[in-house]
């Protein structure tokens, strides 16, 4: 058994200083909320072995945020990843050569759709996924063919997302 753990980026800033989306950067809401999640994760036992990580500035510093609680997982930057259709966020996926554990940090819409997808496979609707709000993590449980919704994980039930003020 492994698991694949979809992480939406935390939080950010509505216009970087460039202007482009590819440099907005995490709100402090988005760097504390991207670490609760990573403590949440880690006390449910949930370690990656990989983290295929955006390259946009925003999922980049997301993972600044969760590093210190997964020091063991190794970490690949995808530039493919950034705004990445759920076909290309599988691609990805498929190119981890052993069966590990892994983290994608990465972005909607195609983040929260290829969840869909997964939960589609499985044969059911799956209510908690109706939204992926920014630090959201939904946990998958992988069993050779089979793909289980084992978790979803939003800061806002974890006293994060407004509640940091």
């Amino acid at each position: 058994m492994r698991h694949l753990i979809l992480l939406r980026h935390g939080k950010t800033e509505s216009v970087s200083a460039t202007g482009g989306d590819f440099d907005r950067r995490l709100t402090e809401r988005g760097r504390l909320d991207s670490a609760l999640i990573g403590r949440l994760l880690a006390d449910a036992g949930l370690r990656p072995d990989i983290a295929l990580v955006s390259a946009a500035r925003r999922a980049q510093e997301t993972w600044d945020a969760l590093a210190p609680t997964f020091p063991k997982s190794h970490v690949e930057t995808v530039r493919q990843l950034y705004l990445a259709a759920p076909e290309q966020i599988a691609a990805a996926i498929d190119q981890v050569a052993e069966p590990l554990s892994v983290l994608v940090v990465g972005h909607n819409p195609g983040l929260h759709e290829y969840a869909l997808e997964l939960t589609q496979r499985a044969g059911a609707r799956e209510p908690r996924l109706d939204g992926f709000p920014t630090a959201a993590a939904a946990v998958f449980r992988l069993d050779g063919a089979a793909v289980t919704l084992e978790s979803f994980y939003l800061p806002r039930e974890h006293g994060g997302g407004a509640a940091w003020g």
